[in-house]
């Protein structure tokens, strides 16, 4: 599943823990829609997006881009800077790992949301499931 993403040439990741402020840790970019990867104690426990394809067949960025998805998107019924250190508490966390990929930028023209798809997909073949913090498929 992740080889798929490896032709993606802007990537990174960063480490979020209970303690952590996720505007610091986040080194997402604020002007770019992609797919990222969430793990915990090395299991995939989500994937997401931001940037979609709108109904005329163009990209529709985020505010913010994939930084605004962290730092101001929502998760659990709220913002995700409130309810991931929650979560983390709850579930006995110790820190997980957000690996974000640019999907669609001047070389990749690939749209985000069709990926997440494809990848949800892909797990859900593999293991009969969906990762657990993704609530639909």
């Amino acid at each position: 599943m992740v080889q798929s993403l490896a032709k993606y040439k802007t990537a990174s990741c960063f480490k979020f823990n209970y303690n952590d402020s996720l505007s610091k840790e986040c080194n997402a970019p604020k002007d770019k829609s992609g797919v990222y990867l969430i793990y915990a104690d090395k299991e995939l426990i989500y994937i997401g997006r931001s940037g979609r394809k709108d109904k005329n067949g163009n990209i529709k960025h985020r505010k913010d881009g994939l930084y605004g998805r962290f730092v101001k998107g929502k998760q659990f019924g709220d913002r995700r800077t409130k309810t991931w250190p929650a979560k983390i508490k709850e579930e006995g966390i110790k820190e997980f790992s957000v690996h974000w990929f640019v999907t669609y930028d001047d070389i990749y023209k690939d749209f985000p949301d069709e990926i997440e798809y494809r990848l949800i997909n892909e797990y859900k073949k593999q293991f009969g499931n969906i990762p657990r913090w993704n609530n639909k498929g």
